[in-house]
């Protein structure tokens, strides 16, 4: 469990009018924000999610985001300014980005 000095230094690098933004003018979603490159690296995820390295004060971040990588670039330049972004790759995901945030619907129970 983090003490409250880590909590200070967590600080959300994306409001929500900025993950708006990302999405109606880059064409982007951010899907885990600041995570541990643990989190990051999961499975249940979509297989055209991107796994970005940023530095922000000196920290070391990690998102997983979806969208076209030069878009990604381009939202991330904008946002944070050059020479913050380490590497872009591509996620570990297993889910076709078709299904990805459809809810399967529920059976009928049959009489």
């Amino acid at each position: 469990m983090p003490n409250e000095k880590e909590k200070e230094n967590d600080v959300d690098n994306w409001s929500s009018v900025d993950r708006e933004q990302s999405k109606s003018k880059y064409s982007c979603e951010i899907i885990i924000e600041n995570g541990s490159y643990a989190e990051v690296s999961t499975k249940k995820c979509p297989s055209d999610a991107h796994i970005i390295q940023y530095v922000v004060n000196e920290k070391v971040c990690y998102d997983l985001t979806r969208g076209l990588r030069t878009k990604l670039f381009d939202m991330y330049y904008d946002k944070f300014g050059p020479n913050v972004i380490r590497k872009i790759d591509w996620g570990f995901g297993t889910i076709s980005p078709r299904v990805w945030g459809h809810a399967v619907p529920e059976k009928k129970k049959r009489r």
